[in-house]
């Protein structure tokens, strides 16, 4: 899986916290750069996520979360994520995501992981499905490709 044009992109580093006794990155810390980019995302698409969920009035906890290693990501190697719409449900909306390593100069070496998100938008109160928000979907309608 390769990023695609629409893809949003973020770089972080490699941290001590994230590393096992080997300095390999633990494959639970590759959560932490998923998260990070989604959250970018949002604030990118103009819904940052101190606000979103107050003002459009729902929840969006992850339903699924799956994620393949490709070559390992060492301490302090830099890493970008990048993070893309795959598709939209009724009330869930799927993100890909791609993380490869950059070089000193920037430029990707190799990726090291790719994954999936699903996640479902709920009703504040009882926790159950409601319809994703036009505005959720207007907003986040630039970062979307599929291959199909």
């Amino acid at each position: 899986m390769t990023a695609p044009p629409a893809a949003f992109r973020v770089a972080d580093y490699v941290r001590w916290s994230d590393v096992d006794a080997a300095g390999i990155l633990c494959y639970g810390a590759y959560v932490r750069f998923f998260e990070i980019a989604e959250t970018e995302l949002f604030r990118a698409a103009g819904l940052p996520y101190g606000k979103v969920f107050e003002d459009l009035g729902f929840w969006l906890p992850r339903k699924a979360l799956d994620f393949e290693f490709e070559a390992p990501a060492l301490l302090d190697d830099r890493l970008e994520v990048a993070i893309w719409v795959e598709r939209f449900g009724r009330t869930s909306i799927h993100f890909a995501f791609a993380i490869a390593k950059l070089d000193d100069e920037g430029r990707r070496t190799v990726t090291t992981a790719k994954g999936h998100v699903s996640m479902v938008a709920v009703d504040r109160k009882h926790l159950k499905p409601v319809l994703l928000p036009p505005r959720l979907r207007e907003a986040l309608e630039p970062f979307r490709f599929s291959p199909d």
